[in-house]
């Protein structure tokens, strides 16, 4: 077996500032982290009081800032689930933080399912949802072909034994059912100006890094085919702010600012931005 070149060494900046590696799977053209922790080894890298999808914290303008832009972000994600004209409006979002999401799908006739595995957070989303949200071995007790939208925004990343995965969101997706991924993408310009400070690496909570090749690929194989890439322009800004603090020890916001002005300038002609947003169907079930 061929050993996969190293393409970047990362620090975990934000928990155990353990260095780890990014192997380059060429085949996928996507980036693996080395070593990948397993198990309780991986929680541990999650505790962490900054990490602000389990939260609902605004404690300072960051934060402010985080959830404003959060609530445009949620509406633009509900037009683009109620663009795709589903009959009974059946949506499970995995990973789905404290559940702003779903609390907005449902106010608008949708029937929801969340699967969260962070206890707190999960908690939030509870009280939110009634109670439609569960730990992660819910998704082994859902009936086959039961959703018609399925949604994992910015979770693809961080689940181990992704294959696995894909298979079972294709067997949960109905027949024409749609699958919506939204993934950092490690060939923006962002990312490669910051290198080994861009905090979208995120290691080793992100396992997996993608590029538009790999999300094709990979899915292809689980005969769901990407129809459309959305940019999500927003992130960009996001993960600069985040970057400039990790390289310089402070956010910078007038950089970060101008960094990500500049990926998503590039990314009009390039289409490679900071992060996407990919719609696949299910054509076979």
């Amino acid at each position: 077996m061929n050993k996969k070149p190293t393409y970047l060494t990362v620090k975990d900046h934000s928990v155990s500032r353990e260095e780890f590696q990014l192997l380059h799977n060429e085949e996928f053209d996507m980036l693996e982290t080395f070593p990948q922790p397993q198990g309780e080894k991986l929680s541990e890298y999650y505790k962490s009081e900054d990490y602000i999808s389990h939260t609902n914290a605004k404690r300072n303008l960051f934060e402010k800032v985080y959830h404003l832009v959060r609530m445009i972000s949620l509406k633009r994600k509900l037009k683009l689930i109620n663009s795709f004209h589903s009959e009974e409006k059946t949506l499970l979002d995995i990973g789905c933080g404290t559940g702003d999401f779903l609390e907005i799908a449902k106010n608008n006739k949708w029937k929801v399912v969340g699967v969260e595995p962070n206890e707190q957070a999960r908690s939030l989303a509870n009280s939110k949802t009634n109670d439609s949200v569960f730990d992660i071995q819910h998704l082994e007790t859902l009936k086959e072909n039961s959703f018609d939208v399925i949604t994992l925004w910015h979770v693809l990343e961080h689940l181990p034994n992704i294959e696995m995965h894909i298979k079972l969101f294709k067997r949960l997706l109905k027949r024409n059912g749609t699958l919506v991924i939204a993934v950092p993408n490690f060939k923006s310009y962002d990312a490669q100006y910051y290198k080994s400070f861009w905090a979208a690496y995120d290691v080793p909570r992100h396992l997996w890094h993608f590029s538009k090749t790999a999300i094709e690929k990979l899915f292809h194989e689980e005969q769901l085919t990407l129809v459309e890439t959305l940019p999500m322009k927003f992130d960009a800004y996001y993960v600069s702010l985040l970057s400039e603090k990790y390289k310089s020890g402070f956010m910078n916001p007038i950089k970060a600012f101008w960094i990500g002005w500049c990926s998503n300038l590039r990314g009009n002609r390039s289409k490679e931005y900071s992060s996407h947003i990919y719609v696949l169907k299910s054509k076979n079930n």
